[in-house]
């Protein structure tokens, strides 16, 4: 609130009056009377001014850093004025939100130095009425006369003091004192206040506006750029600058250089950053950057920004990197693990000793072996030690070896190379930041199996039929159902190949070996479909888990699986007894199936619709029974 000039001699009489006889002259400003009337009941002493709470030094370091872009602010500010602080004897602080004294500049403050001043609270309760606190309270400029303040000490000066108020919530305080008032107008050290008050507000609220506007684009997964005509680079986000920081070269940061694009890109003139300046935008553009020490590979979009006369005074550069757009097409297409280490039970020594190897090797970011019979759980072993390493948030590509031709696999897995909208990455570049799982891969050809070799050596593959190599980060995790290192002795796999890819060795023990686990397994089959289908929980009857006790399990895992997996299904109760069970080789789904209609549907039925399971229960591949679907008319989905 501003206010006209007082007489002082009355003003002085109206404090002594309150002083003395604890009465409020009718004249006294409301505001001032009320502060007075605390401070009195508060106990507040008139005559010295004394700061008794104050910040330590690291308490008042903490918050000088926390506020830093209002104390640098008020620093450059203070700078261009300071002449004026001098002449006309002048004082200034800059408080925070809880009153706590940021910075003191200029003259004494009420004859207290900086270092008395800096840190020290300036509450009400602390030192009475003062424009600080009635401007604090009231959240509105203050114009105080000296007579009016509270604490004798301070009446030789008037104060002018404004809140700095961003988001309707006060977050510093500014407040200017004057000692010779008759060489300064009130009206200019009002004009003062308030004009430091609004370039605050305004820097602040700029600062604040930029700050989001940085932690947006710092979080996108793009590259942003801003650059001048010339190749500098005027601004760029996190993942920006750390492209930069692998092509400037050294010893520019130390300098404090900007980049210029025109130096590191050998091709900066073939670029669209290039052409953009020359008003031609581009927009989802395919971009190779080649520089000194690396090539990348971008989808760049590039925008020219004009000025008020039309040409192009800078551009706007996004690109995101191909690497990471590998990585989220991975996550989009579910390459991720289904399975934690976890998932896999059993109480067995051959099972546990098992498990503590895996979870020691997923630690590390070598390449695994791992060897079992078929059916174990060696796809499920490899997505646990995938999830429990340090490549847990990259993706999880999984090959199976056999399931295709080599000229087809080696597509598959190191992609095809050709011109603009030909090429495409295999799974290895895919997998880069994760982990490509290799199933079945003694059935690998010999010229891939050397091919992978060099890549997991090296670091790097060129795609078919390309000559360009690409840098990949990938953990190999493969398995085997046959001992591979006897294959290796008789001159059938890679003796180089296997050093490679056994550096660590991970052997599933087979269901045989481990019989006292099957109930375990059982119960755990059944309670993973219980939740998967949103089904009631089932429980095996003890006749149950004696005749799945009683058996060999050659197929291992898998096939106790597929013979759960059936019986749950087939149980219209809570209870799977031992007539809900149909063990391998007995009569349970005939092969009726292949030409009754009936026969096939109550198989379809009893796999609750889920090709894979049919699969399982019947032996058969999914592309017979997408064979049998369409001769029945049925729809798989």
């Amino acid at each position: 609130m501003i206010r006209e000039r007082r007489n002082k001699a009355k003003l002085e009489l109206y404090y002594d009056k309150f002083i003395k006889e604890g009465v409020v002259d009718p004249n006294v400003h409301p505001w001032i009377a009320e502060s007075w009337e605390r401070s009195h009941s508060m106990g507040v002493g008139q005559d010295s001014f004394c700061l008794d709470v104050k910040l330590s030094g690291q308490d008042l370091q903490k918050r000088s850093q926390r506020y830093s872009p209002a104390i640098t602010f008020l620093d450059g500010l203070y700078e261009e004025i300071k002449e004026h602080f001098t002449t006309y004897n002048l004082s200034m602080l800059l408080l925070d939100q809880d009153l706590y004294v940021l910075k003191n500049y200029a003259m004494p403050f009420y004859q207290k130095t900086a270092g008395e001043l800096e840190g020290a609270r300036m509450q009400e309760e602390d030192t009475g009425t003062s424009s600080i606190g009635i401007a604090y309270r009231h959240k509105v400029p203050f114009l105080m006369f000296g007579p009016e303040m509270w604490i004798r000490d301070c009446q030789s000066g008037d104060a002018c003091s404004a809140p700095v108020i961003i988001d309707n919530q006060v977050k510093f305080m500014i407040t200017v004192v004057s000692i010779q008032q008759e060489d300064l107008p009130y009206s200019a050290m009002v004009a003062m206040v308030l004009s430091i008050k609004y370039a605050m507000e305004q820097h602040l609220r700029l600062v604040s506006s930029l700050k989001a506007k940085h932690t947006i684009l710092d979080a996108v997964p793009l590259a942003v750029y801003h650059v001048f005509p010339g190749g500098e680079v005027g601004y760029a986000n996190k993942l920006g600058q750390s492209r930069l920081s692998g092509i400037i070269p050294p010893g520019s940061e130390e300098r404090g250089d900007n980049p210029n694009l025109s130096d590191v890109l050998l091709n900066y003139r073939h670029t669209p950053i290039y052409k953009g300046f020359l008003g031609v935008p581009s927009y989802n553009r395919e971009v190779t950057w080649i520089t000194p020490r690396k090539t990348y590979e971008d989808i760049t979009t590039v925008v020219p920004l004009g000025g008020d006369d039309g040409d192009v005074e800078s551009i706007v550069a996004v690109s995101l990197p191909i690497e990471d757009l590998r990585t989220l097409v991975a996550h989009t297409a579910g390459y991720t693990a289904r399975y934690s280490l976890s998932s896999m039970v059993g109480n067995s020594q051959a099972f546990t000793n098992m498990q503590d190897k895996a979870s020691r090797t997923a630690r590390h970011d070598y390449p695994l072996l791992i060897q079992g019979e078929p059916g174990t759980g060696k796809q499920r072993l490899a997505h646990g030690i995938h999830q429990a390493s340090s490549r847990a948030a990259g993706p999880l590509i999984a090959v199976k070896c056999g399931d295709m031709p080599p000229e087809l696999l080696e597509i598959e897995l190191f992609g095809r190379g050709g011109g603009e909208g030909e090429g495409r990455p295999g799974k290895m570049e895919l997998a880069s930041g994760g982990t490509l799982f290799l199933d079945e891969i003694e059935k690998l050809s010999a010229v891939l199996q050397d091919k992978l070799a060099d890549v997991l050596q090296e670091s790097q593959l060129s795609r078919s039929g390309e000559a360009v190599f690409r840098t990949i980060d990938v953990r190999v995790i493969a398995a085997s159902d046959t001992d591979l290192k006897r294959l290796v002795e008789k001159g059938v796999f890679s003796a180089r190949f296997y050093d490679i890819i056994s550096r660590a060795v991970v052997r599933v023990p087979s269901l045989r070996a481990r019989r006292d686990d099957v109930p375990l397994l059982a119960d755990h089959i059944i309670d993973e479909l219980a939740a998967l289908h949103n089904l009631p929980a089932k429980k095996l009857a003890p006749d149950a888990g004696e005749l799945i006790m009683s058996y060999d399990w050659p197929g291992n895992i898998k096939q106790l699986q597929g013979v759960i997996e059936q019986a749950f299904f087939r149980t219209a109760g809570d209870t799977i007894t031992k007539d809900d069970i149909v063990m391998p080789g007995e009569q349970g789904l005939s092969k009726a199936w292949k030409e009754d209609k009936d026969a096939f549907v109550e198989a379809w039925k009893a796999a609750g619709g889920n090709i894979s399971r049919l699969a399982n229960m019947l032996d058969v591949s999914r592309v017979t029974l997408y064979r049998y679907l369409k001769k029945y008319g049925l729809d798989k989905d």
